[in-house]
């Protein structure tokens, strides 16, 4: 969500004549879109933010500005702390920098109140075949852990009408593959009105029309919202692809009911063997998180055992970290920092080992890919990814935004290899 809302900035940036700078210290504006669902994240920020006050303390009419979770979660004190700040706002109120911008007086400024959805705003995609289509924002849970309800606010839905068009608008501007957003995606379309009530499958159908659309994927969803008519999406539909993320949190069920993810493991594992049944060869993914105040070493145990059981494709994994404001930062029995070190080690040993388990079962297969470019690790090879998500770096003459076919001759636990099959070039929208 994060990276779509600072492609939206972007977008509006450029609409106002503004180009972006090689270096923060030839810009005019310095502008941060901040993330606040960690501590790590946190610390970092704040790292950048004094370079932003140096740099501001030598041309003082440089205009800084800090949007995003973190700002919406410091809103009371963000000015008072950081007063070379010139502006702040939250994830609702992206559209207001333009007019902080275009104002006479630039003087600190905080916007903080949801009014509109990013997605409303222009777009500058980081590459031209892939879009990200925001289709709701905030959540209803409360999750004991997450700050998220605090910076995004209650859940809202866009119009499904909207929806559609604005896929179409992107598949018309050459995009192949859309990614939906929400905070809680498959609760998508409950708070609209009856007459445009509107089901998650029911919004994979409709977008599943759009003529052209090559892939659809979404994310992330929550296990107690990952009914069957999603799950059978999957496979009815040509263009919703073969991966589904569905965070676990936590294997114990006493610990899901302390963390209040409102499923035990019973009923996530009855998900799991519903998408195994509908879906065999769909990839799954997970996150976890490690060392939850009160966790015992039997906790643990049963997520390593649910770890085992599933065999995630891929899984990203978190020590837990206290968020100002969330009830679990104050739940006695916090566990010292070794202990969770300890387990995380133990935990990311076992994923990447079933991982790799289930990447071998792709060794020999030919695989659609997607190039994205030259590969991270050797600019004389492609990189793309499959259906199933997975990072393919294979050798072929490709270009970026084609759609290959690829034989797959290796595989580790996070990405496989292989070779383009020649004349396999695939036309966008042949195969509906």
């Amino acid at each position: 969500m994060n990276q779509h809302d600072s492609e939206r900035m972007r977008g509006m940036l450029e609409s106002l004549g503004y180009s972006e700078a090689p270096e923060r210290s030839a810009a005019d504006l310095i502008l941060f879109n901040t993330c606040s669902i960690r501590e790590s994240a946190d610390n970092r920020f704040i790292a950048h933010l004094g370079e932003a006050k140096r740099l501001k303390r030598e041309h003082p009419d440089r205009v800084v500005g800090v949007g995003g979770c973190w700002a919406q979660s410091v809103k009371d004190e963000v000015f008072e702390r950081f007063p070379f700040v010139d502006v702040a706002f939250g994830p609702g109120q992206i559209h207001r920098l333009a007019e902080f911008l275009t104002s006479d007086s630039l003087t600190a400024q905080g916007y903080f109140e949801f009014e509109d959805f990013s997605g409303h705003l222009p777009g500058k995609r980081e590459r031209e075949f892939q879009g990200w289509v925001q289709i709701s924002q905030g959540c209803n849970c409360v999750c004991s852990y997450c700050i998220v309800p605090q910076t995004r606010g209650r859940e809202q839905s866009r119009d499904p009408a909207e929806l559609v068009r604005e896929v179409e608008g992107l598949v018309a501007d050459g995009v192949l593959e859309v990614t939906l957003l929400g905070q809680n995606v498959n609760s998508y379309g409950r708070d609209l009105p009856r007459e445009d009530r509107t089901t998650f499958a029911e919004l994979l159908a409709k977008l599943d029309a759009v003529d052209g659309l090559e892939r659809l994927r979404y994310t992330s969803p929550h296990p107690k919202d990952m009914r069957e008519d999603v799950i059978s999406a999957h496979a009815e539909l040509r263009s919703v692809c073969e991966h589904i993320h569905l965070p676990l949190q936590s294997g114990s069920s006493r610990i899901l009911k302390a963390m209040r993810r409102t499923y035990n493991r019973e009923r996530y594992m009855d998900r799991v063997a519903q998408i195994r049944e509908h879906v065999p060869d769909c990839a799954l993914t997970t996150d976890i998180i490690v060392g939850f105040p009160g966790e015992t070493e039997s906790d643990f145990e049963a997520t390593l055992e649910v770890v085992d059981a599933v065999g995630y494709d891929g899984a990203f994994t978190f020590v837990f970290s206290p968020r100002r404001g969330t009830d679990a930062a104050t739940l006695p029995e916090q566990l010292p920092h070794a202990v969770k070190r300890e387990r995380m080690e133990r935990l990311v040993e076992l994923v990447q080992r079933r991982a790799r388990e289930r990447s071998e079962r792709f060794v020999g297969r030919v695989e659609e890919v997607l190039v994205e470019g030259p590969s991270r690790t050797d600019p004389t090879r492609l990189r793309g990814r499959t259906r199933h998500n997975k990072t393919v770096n294979f050798d072929g003459t490709a270009s970026a935004g084609e759609l290959v076919e690829v034989e797959i001759a290796g595989a580790t636990s996070t990405t496989l290899a292989g070779r383009e099959v020649l004349a396999s070039r695939i036309t966008a929208g042949a195969r509906r």
